[in-house]
């Protein structure tokens, strides 16, 4: 049996670790420090994976069982021949940060400055140079620290489970938001359901939790008056929001306007901050696919979370077809919804993530999910957004 190992390089587990779970007959180690173990699996896939990736875990790698093309040249004609053999792929496992994360910072950057631009838009501020885009700060603010919140929740959780997680990427976009959100990207393997739970669960508590903090700053800052031209422009688009009950109940309890009667008096540009946390905070809880619902469900009722995310398309699409006919509103809010049973229809498809073991959840856990779905519905709005004039 052949084992290349040189003393600088990370060692993986001993062939007879793997009995008798995988019948291994050689190894090698690749250019980029993958180890791959031919053999013969001795049991299923699945077992098979849940009885070898404790051991590649601890040694540092993460494992999938894949038919591998092994080739050389034929010593007499010199073409490539060779066969295809079962083997153990093995790749590095490292949770940390490897260099710069140059593409994550320029995408930031590129973030905060169409956040400043949209924010400046609100204030009704002129844009003369670039400084004129500080006059937006405190909307942008609000967004990117909601959304930051939110991404870092899940990045450590991520650390914390030990799962190969990416910085977020924060998405720019010249909107009057400034931003299609942000993501992280998780390249490991889930360990198991706690551990998918976990991670699902803290982008959308820490997300709602800071989203509540910029609501309740944002109700006790001044409304912002639209300035005459604006008003008399036959331009203007007029932009009402739908309100969800969570920020209203939060007006309420502070004693706080987020609507006023005098002509061209708005509220402050930071509570349109909160609530794009509370609208990302409601999508992100939608329970299919890859989104944090999605994963929520999964590790709370397992394999039946594939039910629920079948519904899920036809429940949004429902929606918009109800408010395109009965609705009395413009065709935004239907084409949203329209929108998201198309994106919802692709996570569908996809598929939902699937942990190494597939052991039930604790009553503990259960008990915060249905909380935070709960918590979920509050931010919910069948109109979101009404565009007047478009």
């Amino acid at each position: 049996m052949d084992t290349p190992y040189r003393a600088t390089e990370r060692a993986g587990p001993s062939p007879e670790s793997l009995l008798p779970a995988f019948r291994t007959t050689d190894i090698e180690r690749t250019d980029d420090d993958r180890l791959i173990y031919y053999g013969y699996p001795e049991t299923g896939a699945r077992r098979l994976e849940r009885e070898v990736w404790p051991l590649f875990r601890e040694c540092g790698y993460e494992v999938r069982l894949d038919t591998v093309r092994d080739s050389e040249a034929d010593p007499i004609t010199g073409v490539e021949v060779g066969q295809k053999r079962r083997a153990l792929v093995a790749e590095p496992h490292d949770t940390g940060i490897d260099g710069v994360p140059w593409t994550n910072l320029v995408m930031f950057v590129a973030t905060v400055l169409t956040t400043l631009y949209a924010g400046t838009i609100w204030y009704y501020q002129p844009v003369e140079g670039p400084l004129d885009l500080l006059a937006g700060w405190p909307f942008a603010a609000a967004v990117l620290g909601v959304l930051a919140v939110h991404e870092f929740g899940h990045y450590a959780l991520s650390r914390y489970h030990r799962v190969d997680a990416s910085l977020p990427y924060f998405i720019p976009v010249p909107s009057f938001i400034g931003t299609f959100g942000a993501l992280i990207s998780m390249r490991g393997r889930i360990p198991d359901r706690k551990a998918l739970f976990d991670i699902g669960v803290s982008g959308p508590l820490a997300g709602l939790g800071a989203a509540v903090a910029v609501a309740v700053v944002g109700l006790h800052l001044d409304p912002v008056q639209v300035p005459q031209y604006v008003l008399e422009s036959e331009d203007s688009i007029q932009l009402e929001l739908g309100y969800p009950p969570l920020l209203e109940g939060l007006a309420w309890a502070t004693g706080q306007q987020l609507t006023y009667e005098s002509p061209g008096v708005v509220a402050n540009p930071v509570i349109f901050g909160a609530w794009v946390g509370l609208f990302v905070t409601f999508l992100n809880l939608i329970p299919v696919g890859q989104l944090d619902g999605g994963h929520m469900i999964r590790s709370m009722i397992g394999e039946r979370a594939e039910t629920v995310a079948a519904v899920v398309p036809a429940a949004l699409f429902g929606l918009a077809g109800y408010l395109a006919v009965f609705g009395d509103v413009s065709y935004n809010a239907p084409i949203l919804w329209g929108f998201w049973g198309l994106v919802a229809t692709g996570l569908a498809y996809v598929g939902l993530a699937t942990p190494v073991f597939d052991e039930p959840l604790d009553r503990g856990r259960i008990a915060v999910g249905i909380a935070t779905f709960a918590l979920g519905a509050l931010c919910f709005t069948p109109v979101p957004i009404e565009l007047i004039g478009a």
